[in-house]
């Protein structure tokens, strides 16, 4: 398990170094200090898991989420951070991230968190997951309706992605091919305005596909 450590302070980078560890048995770290450094090893490097500060010295940690999703799309996402307001969130689950932890979690529940990625479930702090479930709780607007223009098969996707599994065997289950599968996941990022994983696994649970 190759992961990607970004953070600007040292006490923070041991600390997620001590939760990869504990998370992972083979997990091997190599840590950034910032934008430019991250964007280096992404691109000379290959990794399974990036945990990802915010407030970066030379940039947002936005920008790093950004790169991973362009250049490593298999790699994982997680924002770890202090920031638990809505403008920090939802801008790190539009940039793509796949999970949003607060540092100030014990070590154990944070490793038991990123354990969870490898079964599909987005790590995500409960004052992290108490702000997504007011959000959707809110009155219907036109983007939360949009979720009513899924059509049938559209909603047995978003099921089955949300609960991590492959678009290869989403197919295989529903009898269709993995490249009529893949049209189905952007038709409902599409109507769902989303790109990730972790936004997708919100909605279908708020529509009690899972």
């Amino acid at each position: 398990m190759e992961i990607l450590l970004v953070d600007d302070l040292s006490e923070a980078l041991a600390l997620m170094k001590a939760v990869a560890g504990s998370a992972f048995a083979n997990a091997r770290c190599t840590s950034a200090g910032g934008v430019a450094e991250a964007r280096q090893l992404l691109v000379g490097q290959r990794f399974d898991l990036a945990l990802v500060d915010l407030g970066l010295p030379d940039g947002s940690g936005l920008q790093v989420i950004e790169d991973i999703v362009r250049l490593q799309p298999h790699c994982a996402a997680v924002v770890a951070t202090i920031y638990d307001d809505d403008h920090h969130l939802f801008q790190a689950l539009q940039a793509g991230a796949q999970g949003y932890l607060l540092k100030d979690q014990r070590p154990q529940w944070l490793a038991q968190q990123l354990r969870g990625i490898s079964e599909g479930h987005p790590p995500l702090s409960p004052a992290i997951a108490r702000r997504l479930l007011r959000h959707f709780q809110q009155p219907l607007t036109p983007a939360v309706r949009s979720e009513a223009d899924l059509t049938h098969r559209e909603k047995t996707v978003l099921g089955l992605l949300a609960q991590g599994i492959r678009i290869a065997d989403i197919g295989t289950e529903l009898g269709i091919s993995r490249h009529t599968v893949g049209d189905h996941v952007k038709n409902i990022y599409r109507k769902l305005n989303i790109s990730s994983r972790a936004e997708a696994a919100l909605h279908a649970k708020g529509l009690g596909l899972i």
